[in-house]
């Protein structure tokens, strides 16, 4: 019996006007002020507008008592309004010491609703903090997308200044040899193709497959062995498997390309080191030579290094090492990518 009649109560509930005025009332409030005041008003620095249309719907809010609506219309046995609950409680009659009829709480607009204001104020806040919280998250993916943009573009830069650099010099060398009438051009214009397709179709990519990069270098050593007198002696050694391995591409030719630049002498022995080893968690680069030449153009001498020392620093963040010394007339580099 008390199972059915809770279920009635259930029932009169949700069939009565106050229950809809009251849902719809917080309804209409939170999605007019989450998708409207806030995107429209606050945000875009129209507060006064905002506050003024906040306190009218305050005003409706407290004069319309929602929730003492609700109350009053879900059945007989209703509790007292909010504003009634905490009154002092009375004796039977208002006169002391004679009966007469109980003394009238007064107009309704006179009383306050707590819990109507009180919900109210909690469907403003709420409205606020999910629309704060939703503009901070774009803002960081706003921010997390430019510096990805930006980090882009000066990869891009940089490919850009590594490959004519790269190949203007590859070209003086061949042309050098068209000059003598070397019977080698032709073999040297070849291993030029080969390292032209590996720039053109793979450097744009982010990392290669380090064989890719390691048949560039051996390309370039004998690209350069054609010029080279008996004087100079190149030691080239590939350690490890190069298999599942990945690398920037065009990184590790930067630092062989100075080797040949610096380390070769036409009128002394000169010897040069390039050792590549490939192990299961890192990649170990080293090269070693006599310096020979001094730098004609400071400026210009550093773009490859430097530029190799930037895609380090936005590929590898944090995971390669970096050693290069000058000391004693020689030039040594020892590079650690980690996996």
């Amino acid at each position: 019996m008390s199972g059915q009649t809770g279920n009635y109560g259930i029932i009169t509930i949700v069939l009565s006007i106050g229950y809809w005025v009251f849902c719809l009332t917080y309804i209409f409030i939170f999605y007019l002020n989450t998708y409207v005041l806030i995107p429209q008003l606050y945000f875009k620095r129209k507060y006064l507008f905002y506050i003024a249309i906040v306190l009218v719907l305050f005003a409706l809010v407290s004069y319309g008592r929602p929730f003492e609506l609700l109350l009053q219309n879900h059945g007989p046995n209703h509790a007292p309004p909010p504003s009634e609950m905490f009154m002092p409680e009375r004796g039977v009659y208002d006169e002391p010491g004679n009966g007469g009829p109980p003394q009238d709480p007064g107009p309704r607009n006179m009383r306050i609703d707590i819990v109507s204001i009180f919900l109210y104020i909690m469907t403003i806040a709420l409205g606020m903090a999910l629309q704060v919280t939703r503009q901070w998250r774009t803002s960081l993916q706003q921010i997390a997308r430019a510096e990805a943009d930006k980090a882009q573009a000066e990869l891009s830069f940089l490919k850009a200044q590594i490959n004519p650099h790269f190949l203007f010099n590859t070209l003086n060398n061949i042309y050098s040899l068209a000059v003598t009438k070397n019977e080698k051009t032709a073999d040297s214009i070849m291993t030029l193709s080969n390292i032209m397709r590996y720039v053109t179709d793979d450097v744009m990519q982010h990392f290669v497959p380090l064989q890719l990069e390691v048949e560039c270098i051996n390309d370039f050593i004998e690209l350069q062995r054609l010029r080279l007198s008996k004087k100079v002696k190149v030691d080239f050694t590939v350690k490890g498997k190069l298999e599942n391995k990945t690398i920037v591409p065009l990184l590790l030719i930067t630092f062989v390309e100075n080797v040949f630049k610096y380390g070769i002498s036409n009128h002394e022995n000169a010897t040069i080191t390039i050792l590549l080893t490939a192990d299961e968690r890192s990649i170990t680069f080293y090269c070693h030579n006599k310096i020979f030449k001094a730098a004609g153009n400071p400026q210009r001498t550093g773009i490859g290094i430097a530029n190799a020392k930037k895609r380090l620093d936005h590929l590898y963040p944090n995971k390669h090492l970096l050693n290069i010394t000058n000391e004693n007339g020689y030039f040594s580099v020892e590079l650690i990518l980690l996996a």
